[in-house]
């Protein structure tokens, strides 16, 4: 018998490292969101209402967008905005084959037509290479999209659409607190977008999103489109349900408790990119050199200033899968970004792409995966999870 593995059962087990939770943070903030809660109650408008509306000034204020509007996810605010952004029936968008499906199924609820383009294998955004590749004469937009701690080459891609006449329409789902040259995400072309998913840097504790733009008319057009397409947000604007609707609009109005919050989150947002970037970096120490592991989160410098944000703490691996399942055996929880490539999803599968056709794309997606990272992590746990992905490496095991 094997005693190094052996576990006595006088032991407490050891606790799980989940992939990601927030419940330190919530209890550290719950005066300030209970304050907003009962602001909200007082006000007695739950939805597109005062707190919304005050989420949004903060947020434009954080992220110097001239105009910030709230909705019900990142997904709606990618739709609204490329309806905004002239988007009409039939017309094509660049898109990266590696992203989570909204960034293409968004352009087809818009009622686009999404153009895969591959990857830069390093920040994992559009590579403007391939984007040249694939141009056709039907192509109006470009999307860029963010990912996971650093920006796209918004320099390059930008002077691409302008060569090509397309309106760069980003997806920034992922990126707040980004900025290059103190830009933030989603100002480098018509507008972006924000996603408050829980897990995300500034999460809430459901669906929310928004809209980011400098453009008076795109703001002026998605805030209609997101509440059936009538102008104006006051009470008074809504007080018969048969106001009239100027554009064919939908319901995406966002939540007043999400936006409450949103609004007490965001006074330790700075606080919580600090940490992340604190735990990415004790990540990428302790894994550094570690056989087996192909590549770690690399921030590409491009001259300038730049702000990345670790928003997820992305690794390649050999025998990807068996490392997740060891970890998971052990009380880590992690994720696959993304377990399949976009042009090979079967609601794309209209648009013929075959294996191979973006193989950069299909790498990743075959090797990455995601380790815990968010603000309550505490550092001995990456120190836990960093000593069983060396262990399995190393083929040496670790005692559950």
């Amino acid at each position: 018998m094997d005693l190094q593995h052996t576990v006595d059962p006088r032991e407490p087990a050891p606790a799980d490292v989940p992939f990601f939770t927030q419940a330190e943070s919530f209890s550290a903030l719950w005066p300030q969101i209970e304050r907003h809660l009962s602001e909200m109650f007082e006000d007695g408008k739950f939805s597109h209402g005062a707190k919304v509306a005050e989420l949004e000034r903060a947020l434009a204020a954080y992220t110097g967008a001239r105009h910030v509007i709230g909705v019900n996810s990142g997904t709606d605010a990618l739709v609204l905005l490329l309806r905004a952004a002239g988007l009409r029936p039939g017309d094509e968008v660049v898109v990266p084959a590696f992203s989570f499906v909204a960034s293409a199924s968004s352009v087809v609820l818009a009622g686009g037509r999404p153009v895969f383009a591959d990857i830069d294998p390093v920040t994992y955004a559009l590579d403007p290479a391939s984007v040249e590749r694939v141009l056709t004469p039907r192509c109006r937009f470009l999307m860029p999209v963010h990912l996971f701690c650093q920006l796209a080459d918004v320099d390059r891609l930008g002077e691409l659409a302008g060569r090509h006449g397309l309106t760069v329409v980003e997806d920034s789902a992922e990126a707040i607190g980004m900025r290059r040259e103190g830009v933030h995400a989603g100002l480098f072309g018509a507008g972006g977008v924000l996603s408050f998913f829980p897990t995300k840097t500034l999460g809430a504790i459901g669906d929310a999103g928004a809209v980011l733009t400098d453009d008076d008319e795109i703001a002026r057009t998605v805030d209609a489109l997101r509440h059936h397409g009538r102008f104006g947000r006051t009470i008074a604007d809504f007080t018969t349900i048969n106001t009239s609707s100027s554009l064919p609009g939908c319901n995406s109005k966002m939540d007043d408790v999400q936006a409450s919050v949103l609004l007490a989150k965001l006074t330790r947002l700075d606080a919580d990119i600090a940490r992340r970037e604190a735990l990415a970096d004790a990540y990428s120490r302790r894994l550094a050199g570690t056989p087996g592991i192909l590549r770690l989160p690399t921030v590409v410098a491009r001259g300038g200033t730049a702000d990345p944000v670790f928003y997820v703490y992305l690794i390649e691996a050999e025998r990807r899968d068996e490392l997740a399942g060891h970890l998971a055996a052990h009380g880590v929880r992690t994720e696959t970004y993304y377990p399949s490539p976009l042009h090979l999803q079967p609601c794309f599968a209209e648009l013929g792409h075959r294996q191979g056709d973006f193989p950069a794309a299909e790498a990743a997606c075959a090797r990455t995966l995601a380790l815990p990272l968010y603000p309550d992590l505490a550092t001995d746990a990456v120190d836990r999870v960093c000593d069983l992905v060396q262990d399995f490496f190393s083929g040496a095991g670790a005692r559950p």
